[in-house]
């Protein structure tokens, strides 16, 4: 695997003082190592992200779709990764509105790392995820155990998050160290390959918030869980938009918000 990480000596403390080599005073740690990303849309730069610096073609048709700037992939012309990896750029046909309304009305997002959403409201978030979907409460803790195994990078940094897709025969997974360019990439990643999302769960490693639920929503996605909790604002939009909710998924124990109906007692 290219290498995500940088090594570097650090300093240990406890409550008795400093920890490490005697000699050095300092042992070897490895922290993540981001790039600031520019995406560039139909010749012209949309923005830049803080992100790792992988399948940066799947985040900028993520982030796109998110912000029902495009529908589809099939409204791709074109889409290339610059050879150094900080560059990524797109030729699409888009919805001028909503580009308009990333600029125009601008939100700091709940998560993480500070981000930037421009659609969280208006008509692009007025819809209603239609799923007959069901899912048994065995499922959700088998994939659940399969989201928790630690990947590479963060066995090396435990400083990434990480979003998992669910589908019919598959999963696809994408890590980063935000937890909505996590989600992103994964979306990104489905949409490429031709997959479709509508009947999809979605795993993610971050609190949610009114921004995760309104990403799910954009990609038709019915059940979103999550480790960690949720707030007011993310469980008050998942019931409005037909969004499963589930946090807290923890062990073999689990909160569900919204929309229940989705999930099976096992016979």
């Amino acid at each position: 695997m290219e290498s995500y990480y940088k090594a570097l000596k650090i300093e240990k403390i406890s409550p008795n003082g400093f920890r490490g080599d005697s000699l050095a005073g300092c042992i070897e740690d490895n922290v993540v190592s981001e790039e600031r990303i520019a995406f560039y849309l139909n010749g012209k730069k949309l923005l830049s992200v803080m992100s790792i610096p992988k399948e940066q073609d799947c985040h900028i048709v993520g982030f796109l779709i998110s912000e029902g700037v495009m529908s589809n992939v099939s409204q791709i012309r074109h889409l290339e990764i610059a050879k150094d990896g900080k560059s990524v750029a797109i030729e699409a046909e888009i919805v001028e509105e909503n580009l308009k309304n990333l600029f125009r009305e601008k939100t700091l997002t709940s998560g993480c790392c500070v981000g930037v959403a421009g659609n969280l409201e208006g008509h692009i978030v007025e819809r209603f995820v239609e799923s007959s979907r069901k899912v048994l409460c065995s499922e959700i803790f088998t994939h659940l155990r399969f989201f928790e195994k630690p990947s590479e990078l963060f066995d090396k940094t435990g400083c990434v998050h990480k979003a998992m897709l669910v589908l019919e025969d598959s999963q696809l997974i994408c890590e980063d160290i935000g937890r909505h360019n996590a989600i992103d990439k994964v979306m990104g990643k489905a949409h490429l390959q031709g997959l479709d999302t509508k009947n999809a769960l979605l795993y993610v490693s971050g609190r949610l918030s009114l921004e995760m639920v309104i990403k799910a929503v954009m990609h038709n996605i019915p059940i979103v869980v999550s480790k960690a909790a949720a707030t007011f604002m993310g469980v008050r939009a998942a019931q409005e938009t037909g969004v499963t909710l589930i946090g807290f998924a923890r062990g073999e124990r689990a909160n569900v918000y919204t929309h229940s109906g989705r999930i099976c007692a096992d016979s």
